[in-house]
């Protein structure tokens, strides 16, 4: 067993303030949404919609999508990952040699955990199967373990920096460091959250130890930003990770930050390849909402059907596109294990789902997701929380997800509703200004869960 600072009843009720505040914000169905539990399951939703059964949106107290899990009901012992029925399709994964080496990521990671102090390092590593592993949050405010970048010298956060830099690509390192630029730059807009929207306030954990031949893995999360990195021998897994930004747009210590553009465009792309026949297909009838991700933080359990359209109706071209939107996001992890991902992308490509929610503009809001047994996606253009004349929470008031004070009644903009209903919810309508992004590996993949059991089974 690792030595780290155990979880105590405090640290647990730190965590669990985010379900309180829901109940008092949202009511019991904000609760249910935010511990992935409704009146009778435990992390599901509605296969027929694909929507989330009830709470309030994503980023605010108790959302469904990304709010984060709080008091979860799911423990690493009962990760089953995302399924379209409850039942995990077999046979996906298996442990073998991808031929790109991890030895740059494991000295960087030993380098990291070596230049810190016994204390922080004992808080921040946790057996390879820890509960850790569920508990991130794309909210600012959630309770976290490890260390704290904000906390470090500067040698200390460049040796994570470095780390991050291993694991990443060159895109992927860019797109993280801005995201947390960005969030300082909202704390300095916003008035508050004066610790936790900053640069400073991410954190890093560590699952099992830096190892070439064990597994092991490490996490780095905070507002906007959670990745998930596990590691068994040369192979690799990347999920689940969320990014996100609001705003997505904006100018930060003279440097122009712009965030989601390969994303956005890269969907558009596909979704303009496609005739007017399989479109009709492809986008929903529902209206866009406040936000409709479903796959966030908290639902790692999820029942997602398949909806849109398969691939294996589309043409050369439009599987080509298909294949460029994944790798956006594929494309965010090391080159090397990037390539070796979209292999198994392609081995599936066939029974890769397309499906869309809204306009299809270049300005407009929308939302879509990429969906097969080895990878989903999701892209949600969601309305605004913090920035913006339409914000739910807007300049000097509380920062998202981290409200001041506890007033006895709903504050003005709060939805009452579920995701994206009551006249869009979270204080208008959705904007390209405010992006959610997840990617996981369904069917056990996620927090390499399946290698893990694999491993064991194998080696032991």
């Amino acid at each position: 067993m690792h030595a780290h600072r155990p979880r105590t009843p405090a640290t647990e009720r730190t965590r669990r303030w985010f379900m309180n505040r829901s109940l008092l914000l949202g009511g019991a169905a904000a609760v249910a949404t935010m511990t992935g539990c409704s009146a009778g399951a435990a992390n599901t939703t509605d296969s027929a919609s694909g929507s989330a059964q009830s709470g309030t949106p994503s980023g605010g107290p108790g959302g469904a999508g990304g709010m984060g899990p709080g008091a979860t009901a799911v423990k690493y012992a009962d990760f089953k990952g995302v399924t379209t029925d409850g039942t995990v399709v077999d046979d996906l994964f298996s442990i073998h040699s991808t031929g790109v080496s991890t030895d740059a990521v494991v000295k960087a990671a030993q380098a990291f955990l070596d230049g810190l102090s016994t204390k922080v390092r004992r808080a921040s590593v946790f057996d390879v199967d820890d509960d850790e592993w569920l508990a991130w949050s794309n909210v600012d405010g959630y309770e976290r373990e490890g260390a704290r970048m904000g906390d470090l010298t500067e040698k200390q956060r460049n040796l994570g920096y470095d780390l991050l830099g291993k694991a990443l690509s060159a895109d992927g390192l860019t797109q993280t460091r801005n995201i947390m630029k960005l969030n300082a730059f909202l704390g300095d807009y916003n008035g508050g959250g004066k610790e936790t929207l900053t640069e400073g306030h991410y954190y890093f954990t560590f699952m099992g130890t830096p190892s070439t031949t064990k597994p092991w893995g490490f996490q780095y999360e905070g507002h906007h930003v959670a990745i998930n990195y596990f590691v068994l021998g040369d192979q690799v897994v990347m999920t689940p990770t969320f990014m996100g930004s609001e705003p997505t747009s904006a100018t930060y210590n003279g440097e122009k930050i712009t965030l989601f553009k390969p994303e956005t465009k890269a969907g558009l792309a596909l979704l303009r390849s496609l005739t007017s026949t399989q479109r009709k297909k492809v986008i929903s009838t529902d209206e866009k909402g406040g936000t409709d991700m479903v796959a966030g933080a908290g639902q790692d359990n999820l029942k997602l059907a398949y909806q849109g359209l398969a691939a294996k109706q589309f043409t050369s071209a439009q599987r080509q596109k298909l294949l460029d939107l994944v790798g956006v996001y594929v494309g965010y992890m090391d080159d090397g294990h990037a390539a070796v991902k979209m292999k198994e992308v392609e081995e599936h490509l066939d029974d890769t789902y397309f499906y869309w929610i809204g306009e299809t503009k270049d300005s407009s809001a929308f939302y879509y997701r990429v969906h097969s047994p080895v990878v989903l996606i999701e892209y949600d253009a969601q309305s605004p929380l913090a920035y913006g004349e339409n914000a739910q929470m807007g300049g000097g008031g509380a920062p998202s997800g981290q409200p001041s004070g506890m007033p006895s009644g709903q504050p003005s903009g709060m939805p009452s509703g579920g995701p994206g209903g009551g006249g869009m919810g979270m204080g208008g309508t959705p904007t390209q200004q405010h992006i959610h992004t997840i990617i996981r590996t369904p069917n056990g993949g996620d927090y390499g869960v399946d290698l893990l059991k694999l491993h064991l089974e194998t080696d032991h």
